[in-house]
């Protein structure tokens, strides 16, 4: 049951009425022929063999306001990369694969080696912008969503959410977040939003006083969604983080450009859940370990560049701190699981806390190393003022290798 309280810097919408798929659906069909909408797919082509993508394209084939979808296929081989053009065929939309490994776009990422310009990590954001360059040359979209392919209770109602606050004509959102609760198998999921983030921006604060980043960083129910959409004119200046700040990286970047006047999250599924990444508490380099020292880093990153001052004195202190309002959060969230008659390990929750803080320990100790440390991938104005015909080379390399 969806309440209808405004509460942070941004605008929630949210799901009071269950509206039905086909009624939004015939919404966004009016709007596609002023706004064209495209939906980005990162994928790996290990995610063919499962079920959950398997579902997600049962479940878009109907959807016929989509002008364009672009998969990107990370992790495949020759023989591989033909099956994966077979299995994406049955799509009834005009959609095309970015063969990441294959010669062609290998050739264009040296080609952006050599001048400095190419993602340094392979990954989601790797992905992600490279199918954000091929969106802006084949220039057919308007308004551009994207989510992931390890979805396992997708329904084409959450694309339609998704994509209706960019696309009405009558809204100014250039930015949408997605947000649903994390719930499977009776038990509470999404450790790192509710255990890292949270408590850490709430810590932020209370060390640092009111500051509007934070605020408006406070004010996205599931900050770590990888389901957002936006207006294409966004993706030209946008930096895309390469490692696991992505999600909070492009926060910041939207905040940087457009403020919280132009960003909105919506309600987007009443079940949502994916595959989940092992907690890795011997492997500082692995699963949320690595995820959460990202994460923190982005955040450290960020507010230096508000005139914040760091110090490993300062990093203690937002270890202590924070340490302690996890642990608060931890209460809350037992009992709201025991009031739903959901389970929670208590021992296992506490288990995140600790390496969370010492995830934070280890990002500020990074931070200290390497402050002039540039993670984000350079922007696309900054792609095509370097090598001014590099959206042709693009369009051109992807139309071949999907003939």
């Amino acid at each position: 049951m969806g309440d209808y309280f405004q509460g942070g810097a941004i605008t929630t919408l949210h799901n009071l009425t269950n509206r039905s798929t086909e009624y939004l659906e015939a919404d966004l069909v009016s709007f596609s022929k002023t706004s064209p909408m495209s939906l980005v797919l990162p994928s790996l082509y290990s995610e063919l063999e499962g079920s959950a993508l398997s579902n997600i394209i049962d479940e878009l084939i109907p959807v016929n306001y989509l002008d364009e979808i672009v998969i990107g296929l990370d992790r495949a081989d020759a023989d591989q990369f033909a099956k994966a053009k077979e299995y994406f065929g049955r799509l009834p939309q005009h959609h095309r694969i970015l063969w990441h490994d294959g010669p062609r776009l290998t050739e264009l990422d040296q080609l952006l080696q050599e001048e400095g310009l190419a993602p340094r990590e392979m990954g989601k954001g790797r992905n992600v912008w490279y199918c954000y360059g091929y969106i802006l040359a084949s220039g057919r979209a308007a308004a551009i969503a994207l989510h992931d392919c390890d979805i396992t209770t997708y329904r084409r109602q959450l694309l339609a959410r998704l994509l209706y606050p960019v696309a009405n004509p009558r809204f100014n959102y250039k930015f949408c977040k997605g947000y649903y609760y994390r719930i499977a198998t009776q038990k509470l999921n999404g450790r790192v939003s509710r255990l890292l983030v949270t408590p850490l921006i709430r810590t932020l604060k209370k060390m640092f006083g009111p500051l509007e980043y934070l605020d408006f960083m406070d004010s996205f129910r599931y900050p770590l969604a990888g389901e957002f959409s936006m207006q294409a004119d966004l993706l030209q200046n946008l930096r895309i983080p390469s490692d696991w700040g992505l999600e909070v990286g492009v926060l910041s970047e939207v905040y940087r450009d457009y403020g919280v006047k132009h960003v909105c999250q919506v309600d987007i599924a009443d079940a949502y859940d994916h595959k989940h990444q092992p907690l890795s508490l011997e492997d500082a380099e692995a699963g949320l370990a690595k995820m959460s020292t990202d994460i923190s880093k982005a955040m450290f990153r960020k507010l230096a560049s508000a005139g914040v001052v760091f110090s490993m004195e300062t990093f203690r202190t937002v270890k202590a701190t924070y340490f302690r309002i996890a642990l608060d959060f931890i209460e809350q969230y037992y009992n709201d699981a025991l009031m739903n008659g959901l389970k929670l390990d208590r021992h296992v929750e506490e288990q995140a806390v600790e390496l969370f803080a010492k995830s934070i320990m280890w990002a500020g100790e990074r931070f200290l190393d390497n402050p002039m440390e540039t993670p984000f991938i350079p922007s696309w104005n900054r792609v095509i003022s370097a090598v001014p015909d590099f959206y042709y080379r693009l369009y051109k390399a992807v139309e071949e290798d999907n003939q």
